[in-house]
Parts: structure tokens; C-alpha cells; sequence
């Protein structure tokens, strides 16, 4: 946990133009600067970076599993536990072309919440998750996103009621569902957006044909939603290859 030492501090406000998310507070009575904890995420650029010529930013020992957990999902230099991946703990599908999570038939979703100057609290990770998994999204396991280590079930989506007003930096929803159900999942994701305190950006993986096209995204022009125009290719160069 990041606290500031007020012995140390001098008040120069220095260090609130690092943070990224406004979680430094200057306390204009004592004219010193504290750590808001319900806004920092633990991401730790105060520390890594030494933005105090003082050293008044101070760590104190993570004894709380969601601090760390906080920690592990909002700096991009922590390794997850799990899943042994940095930054958010998850490569978001990446490799499909060795592992092959999403079929021919199946779109992958990854929904990336929050972003610098915002992040996100895991309630509205909530939120997002169990509307998804409600329309038939099969939420990717603990195995392969560290979120679902959270959730209560991860057949709901649901998170355990502890974590809920923990603050990220951000966090990947993750999973997968049959093609013909796209267009629920996105309806859903427009009437969730309307409910959360965040903002989110939705990425599909999906298996293209010989000619990389798929009739999986028409849905997109009924629910008035720009097709996209840029992504990743995964050029199959894996080995073993996925083939399924």
C-alpha cells in the first residue's frame, strides 16, 4: 500500500502530476499531501519513478488479498501469480493460433475497463461481467484471466461482495460465445454501459475464413456500431498450430 510519510513531506505537490489517477491529495490545513486510498489503484509509478526528492511516498506490506490483487492488475511490471503473464495477468487471447480458446464458430470477448486519469472499480467489472455471461458469454476461468479468481461463479460473473469498491488502474473481462449470439452480447454491453462509472473498449477475436472474411460482425450495422477498421491478424505462424 502507498501511503506518504507527512514527517517527510514539505507540501510541494510535486508528486500529484505523477499520479494516474488523482489519488495524491494536497491537505491545504496542514499543507501536507496524503494517499486518497479509496482512489489509488496501486500501480506504483509514484514509487517505481521516485517522484519524491524526499522519499515521503513510502510502500507498506500488501497483508490484504484484494491490495494485492489491486496491485498485480494495476502495474505493468507485476507477473500474475496464475497465470504468469504482466500487465493485467492476461495476453487476451493472443496466442489462439497455439491454444486455440476460441473455435471456428465462436467469437472471443475482451473487454479492456478503465484507462489512466479514470481506472476502474471492480463493481462495475461486475457489472459488465454478469451482463454478458446473462446473454451467453462463457467467462474465460482463473487459468486464463485473473478476474475470475474473484467472481463467485464465473457461470454469473458475479464478484465476491469484498472487493467490489477496490480501484484498478484496469482490468480485462474475458471470454467467449457461439457467433450466432453476438449481437445479445453487444445489445447487453450497450445497456450496460448506460450503468457503470467507466469507460471500456471491446475487442473480437474471431476465426476468419481462406479469404479472412466472416459474416460474424453483420450484426454489427443493426445495432448502428461502426465495423472496424483496424486490428490484429494472426498470421497461424504458432507452433503446434491450432486448427479447430
Amino acid at each position: 500500500m502507498t501511503v506518504i510519510n507527512e514527517k517527510q513531506c514539505n507540501g510541494c505537490k510535486i508528486c500529484q502530476i505523477y499520479c494516474t489517477v488523482d489519488a495524491i491529495i494536497y491537505n491545504s490545513e496542514d499543507k501536507k499531501c496524503y494517499v486518497d486510498q479509496d482512489l489509488c489503484t496501486e500501480c506504483y509509478v509514484c514509487l517505481r519513478q521516485k517522484v519524491c526528492n524526499r522519499g515521503a511516498i513510502e510502500p507498506i506490506e500488501l497483508d490484504n488479498f484484494y491490495k494485492q490483487f489491486q496491485h498485480g492488475m494495476s502495474d505493468p511490471v507485476e507477473n500474475h501469480g496464475v497465470t504468469g503473464v504482466t500487465g493485467r495477468g492476461t495476453e487476451e487471447v493472443k496466442t489462439n493460433d497455439v491454444s486455440g480458446r476460441v473455435k471456428k464458430g465462436e467469437v472471443g470477448i475482451a473487454i479492456d475497463m478503465g484507462r489512466p486519469g479514470m481506472g476502474v472499480y471492480l463493481r462495475d467489472a461486475s457489472k459488465v461481467a454478469m451482463a454478458i455471461a446473462k446473454v451467453g458469454v462463457e467467462l474465460q476461468s482463473a487459468e486464463h484471466t485473473p478476474l475470475a479468481a474473484l467472481m463467485k461463479d464465473v457461470k454469473t460473473g458475479e464478484l465476491i461482495e469484498d472487493c467490489l469498491n477496490y480501484h484498478l488502474l484496469s482490468v480485462i473481462v474475458e471470454g467467449k460465445c457461439a457467433e450466432n449470439k453476438l449481437k445479445d452480447v453487444l445489445g447487453a454491453l450497450q445497456e450496460v454501459e448506460k450503468q457503470i462509472d467507466t469507460v471500456f473498449s471491446l475487442g473480437l477475436i474471431l476465426r476468419v475464413d481462406e479469404f479472412g472474411q466472416t459474416k460474424a460482425l453483420a450484426c454489427l450495422d443493426e445495432l448502428s456500431i461502426p465495423q472496424p477498421y483496424w486490428g490484429k491478424v494472426n498470421m497461424g505462424l504458432g507452433r503446434p498450430l491450432s486448427l479447430d
